[in-house]
């Protein structure tokens, strides 16, 4: 919870160090296979696995969605390593805490980051959530202080409670190495003081900045370095290093198309299911299945495609939300009235829509835990309401509407274009208008109503709905009501 508070904060770099250049002498380059790695499965090459995920310009959201996704592709691919390619100015908090996580706890102890050329502000936290720390040559990390999202400085007492979550978060998951957590202090709080074997690295009243060299520096009995394993010159230097004497290869995440049309759809799924649900409300109360119905179900689909590139679902939910909609066509074409189908397709299409934006990690055993569908469950509620906005506003003005009556209306009216809606005929001038029908008039089916058709009454007619079962053209109905879209029916038992 105290992470979404931090979501409109941001870790900005906040000063620069100078830049050693340190020489290291490695093997030769390997011919080590490289694949890239888009959201489609790739077969197995022979070796150990590494899976290079790029972690460059400002991290946002968009960051985390490419972490999360290249983590759950390297766990189904059995990459052995996944290393970060990073060089980043810093970027927002809460995507930075949520990366941080996913590294410590789905690829713990088998994460690298290759700091190329900058790891500055929330780059320096990412990092040292990782395994282990490269640099190279000129590589810099640092000044990690949280400001506000304009650069400015945090007002005092939130300043404090955000430093002491932040360190806290930090010492939880650097404990294993010896002065990794004490560096980050020092690039983090700028009035602690970094001093290690009687010498002061920095002094109050200064943020710390490392260059590649400084940060492999060595203390203590036994020697250890103070923040990196080492300096390499290149990638493939350093996958041979992760490799050792054994074989590799190298999956890359690519930043596709795909990918970035998934982001943006995981972004607008409230939205563009609200819309969906719209589409199939109006498809629902005007005649026959058309245009609305199929666009509505065409937006839906399109969210789950969108969760499935994300690496947020698979097929299965895909396969379940086609399930729940086959049930719904079954109950109004074949079966009307019944309504079991109709009521367990819904259910099926409701629950495919949450186990799709549902973050399920490959490998795992699934739990149903309220977590789990906890910003699904917003998503869904949130689409669900704006629908439902949405189709009060139409219900309330839309019908009154020469829009309305020509994209709803004038397919199924037979006879003059104003004799609809009770406004009877005008012959010309001065002409008398026909009065609207009334509760308990008798009228004719003139268009299936399941549950929405059309009636004829005094030579004019209407929409109408039953609401329950269908009632075949040729049918008589009594009036019961005036609807928003029309009038709600019944069949004249005979």
């Amino acid at each position: 919870m105290f992470q979404r508070l931090l979501s409109s904060l941001c870790l900005l770099c906040a000063a620069s160090g100078s830049v050693a250049v340190v020489a290291s002498e490695p093997a030769e380059p390997s011919s080590a296979p490289t694949v890239t790695a888009d959201t489609a499965a790739v077969e197995k090459p022979a070796g150990q696995g590494i899976y290079v995920i790029p972690i460059q310009g400002q991290i946002a959201q968009p960051t985390l969605f490419i972490v999360r996704t290249g983590v759950k592709q390297a766990i189904e691919s059995g990459a052995q390593y996944v290393v970060l390619d990073m060089d980043t100015p810093g970027g927002a908090l809460d995507a930075t805490l949520e990366i941080m996580q996913i590294l410590n706890e789905r690829f713990k102890g088998r994460t690298a980051t290759y700091i190329n050329d900058e790891a500055i502000s929330a780059g320096a936290l990412i990092s040292a959530a990782t395994e282990r720390i490269y640099f190279a040559p000129s590589g810099v990390i640092g000044a990690a202080a949280p400001v506000n999202s304009t650069g400015e400085q945090i007002e005092e007492t939130m300043r404090q409670k955000i430093q002491s979550y932040l360190l806290a978060k930090v010492r939880s998951i650097t404990e294993e190495h010896r002065y990794r957590s004490e560096v980050i202090s020092a690039m983090v709080d700028v009035d602690y003081e970094l001093k290690i074997d009687d010498e002061v690295l920095k002094e109050k009243g200064k943020l710390l900045s490392l260059t590649a060299k400084e940060a492999t520096r060595e203390f203590g009995d036994p020697p250890a370095p103070l923040l990196a394993a080492g300096i390499v010159e290149s990638r493939e230097k350093l996958f041979e290093l992760l490799a050792g004497s054994s074989d590799y290869y190298v999956r890359e995440f690519e930043v596709t198309w795909s990918v970035r049309l998934a982001q943006w759809i995981t972004k607008l799924s409230p939205l563009m299911l609200s819309l969906g649900g719209l589409l199939l409300f109006i498809e629902f109360k005007t005649p026959g299945f058309g245009a609305f119905g199929a666009a509505g179900i065409v937006l839906v689909v399109i969210v789950l495609f969108g969760h499935h590139v994300a690496g947020l679902s698979g097929h299965e939910a895909m396969l379940f939300f086609v399930l729940g909609a086959a049930l719904v066509l079954v109950e109004l074409f074949f079966f009307p009235g019944l309504i079991v189908p109709a009521v367990a397709g819904i259910l099926l299409m409701l629950g495919s829509l949450l186990w799709g934006m549902a973050d399920i990690w490959p490998g795992e055993t699934f739990e149903l835990t309220p977590g789990v569908f906890l910003q699904p469950a917003y998503n869904l509620g949130l689409a669900l309401v704006l629908s439902m906005v949405f189709a009060l506003l139409l219900a309330r003005f839309l019908p009154k509407s020469l829009f309305w009556d020509r994209l709803v209306l004038a397919a199924n009216i037979s006879g003059r274009a104003g004799e609809d809606r009770g406004l009877g005929s005008a012959e010309g001038a001065g002409a008398t208008v026909a009065s609207p029908p009334v509760v308990g008039d008798i009228a004719v089916v003139v268009s299936d109503l399941h549950p929405s058709g059309r009636i004829e009454i005094g030579g004019r007619r209407f929409e109408a709905s039953v609401e329950v079962g269908v009632v075949r053209a040729g049918e008589s109905v009594r009036i019961l009501r005036r609807s928003s879209f029309g009038y709600v029916v019944e069949p004249v038992q005979r």
